[in-house]
């Protein structure tokens, strides 16, 4: 039965009808479908850790990869202070790099060291690029590198003004004077010789330091050496076309007409020399000069300020006394004038007389002398040269030693007119034509000195001393003779007036002095002897101070030295 509260099912549904051939069975539109969802499967928390650990990894492979910086090796002298994985590289006491391996090189004659450096420092290397060991040292006249006593060497870096690919570098055995960050020029200087200087060698202009000698180096044909000096800026500005350099080391000392003066830069060019630079005060402000222009480097600063001569005559000089003293680049004066210098300092023997002359070359530079004359010839009129000097030596040119300096003794030749000098002319055909000479000054007055004491010798005074001895003992008979005579005479004149008697006593005793002066031991022969013996004296003296003076001019002033033991 059914219960009346039971509400009624619902009624089946039609049977599906049936589906067309190859078809499924046809679903009425108003029958839902049932779809079947897959079961999700969360992957195990295992796997996590793995995961993690590859992308850390790859983080940190990644990142040391960006951060690796470019590999270099270095070739040094020496590994001194070098020691692999904790010596630094550093570039303005920052560490931007780390020495890793020190190893000799195959041929074990330097040390090559293996180093990474940072990243982004690719820009710092390049083909003048330059690497030296930070080390104490003392080097023209400073100390440096002090702080590696604590902390160790280190390898400092000089980066290169354009970047490259090179990576294969020869390290400094010193310090670069001058780095890539500091602005100036550098210039280049030709001397002789190098003197007292070294490389940091100071460079003053107006005694202030603006500079230091970078390089040097020994010219190819080993007659000069070259020097390259850096001037800081903004002072390279005073360095123009027509400045001139010198030697500014140790003390110049110089005795003239004004006294004697002391000159120097400093006292650290005094130790370790230095170089001094300015351009001459009496000519126009010149352009400034390009970076690495040359220029010479003279001995001292009279040398630098001196004009060059492009004008040269040589001539040559015969001298037949001692040139002792006389040096090359001794100066040629015209009565104060300096127009020339000596070149050379010979000697030659004329086979004929079996003479012996010294021949001195000397260069004249008739611009200095010209460049002093007040011109009163036109214009239009042609002054020809060996005919002035014709008329010259006409009218007593000649050459002529001098002494220069009485102290040391030195020497310069001197032109200047003779009018009592024997008559000479200029042979203009000779290769090198001979200016007339005189006797120097000195050798005059040890001719004048010899002559007096070949007089003196010529003398014939022990000939002259016994003559006078034989008259003064003929003398001392007729004095004996009268003294008889007048004691005869007294007797027989006994009788006469008193005035008689005392004229002969007056005549005694004048006898009686007379002939005690004329004994042998008298004061007056005594004198006499001496008197001839002090100028026997004299004429030695004299000769042997003339022959002293020719070898020794300066004991004028100084005296004569003392033997030595």
């Amino acid at each position: 039965m059914n219960d009346p509260q039971t509400p009624a099912a619902p009624p089946p549904p039609p049977p599906p009808a049936p589906a067309p051939a190859g078809q499924g069975p046809v679903i009425p539109p108003d029958v839902p479908v049932a779809r079947v969802k897959p079961p999700r499967r969360w992957p195990s928390l295992v796997w996590l850790i793995p995961i993690v650990a590859a992308l850390a990894g790859g983080f940190i492979a990644v990142r040391a990869i960006m951060q690796h910086g470019p590999s270099i090796t270095i070739t040094f002298e020496s590994a001194e202070g070098l020691e692999a994985n904790k010596t630094k590289i550093k570039y303005k006491d920052v560490d931007i790099g780390n020495v890793t391996a020190v190893a000799l090189t195959k041929d074990r004659k330097h040390i090559q060291v293996t180093a990474e450096l940072s990243h982004n420092t690719d820009d710092l290397l390049g083909k003048d690029t330059r690497f030296w060991v930070v080390r104490p040292r003392i080097a023209g006249g400073s100390v440096s590198g002090l702080g590696t006593l604590l902390s160790g060497a280190y390898i400092g870096i000089d980066p290169a003004r354009t970047a490259g690919d090179e990576r294969d570098f020869t390290g400094l055995e010193s310090p670069p004077v001058v780095t890539a960050n500091q602005s100036g020029r550098e210039f280049i200087l030709h001397a002789d010789d190098m003197g007292s200087l070294d490389i940091a060698s100071p460079l003053f202009f107006r005694r202030i330091q603006v500079g230091e000698v970078t390089a040097y180096s020994l010219d190819k044909n080993g007659q000069g050496v070259t020097v390259k000096v850096f001037v800081h800026a903004p002072f390279d500005q005073y360095v123009t076309s027509n400045t001139r350099f010198w030697h500014a080391s140790g003390i110049d000392v110089t005795m003239d007409s004004g006294g004697l003066k002391v000159d120097t830069q400093s006292l650290a060019s005094i130790a370790i020399g230095g170089i001094a630079f300015q351009a001459p005060p009496d000519q126009p402000v010149a352009p400034r000069a390009n970076a690495d222009s040359p220029f010479k480097l003279s001995a001292d600063r009279n040398a630098a300020m001196k004009e060059p001569d492009r004008e040269r005559t040589p001539f040559v000089l015969y001298f037949k006394e001692s040139l002792r003293g006389l040096a090359v680049g001794a100066p040629v004066d015209f009565r104060g004038i300096t127009i020339g210098e000596v070149k050379s300092i010979n000697i030659e023997l004329v086979r004929k007389t079996r003479e012996l002359l010294m021949p001195v070359t000397i260069d004249l530079y008739p611009g200095r002398l010209r460049s002093r004359i007040k011109e009163r010839a036109q214009p239009e009129e042609e002054v020809n040269a060996e005919k002035v000097l014709d008329a010259m030596v006409a009218h007593g040119l000649r050459a002529q030693l001098r002494t220069g300096n009485l102290i040391t003794g030195q020497l310069y030749v001197a032109l200047d007119f003779f009018p009592g000098a024997p008559e000479a002319k200029i042979d203009w055909k000779q290769d090198m034509p001979a200016l007339p000479t005189m006797a120097g000054s000195l050798t005059q007055l040890q001719q004048t000195m010899i002559s007096i004491a070949k007089k003196l010798d010529s003398l014939p005074l022990e000939s002259m001393g016994q003559q006078a001895d034989k008259a003064l003992h003929n003398i001392n008979s007729t004095l004996d003779n009268t003294n008889v005579l007048i004691k005869r005479l007294d007797g027989e004149i006994s009788a006469l007036s008193p005035e008689a008697r005392a004229t002969l006593k007056d005549a005694q005793t004048a006898i009686d002095a007379a002939r005690k002066t004329l004994q042998p031991d008298a004061p007056v022969q005594q004198n006499l002897q001496d008197t001839l013996q002090e100028v026997s004296k004299a004429a030695q003296s004299i000769r042997d101070l003339s022959d002293y003076l020719s070898r020794h001019p300066e004991a004028l002033i100084r005296g004569k030295k003392e033997d030595q033991p």
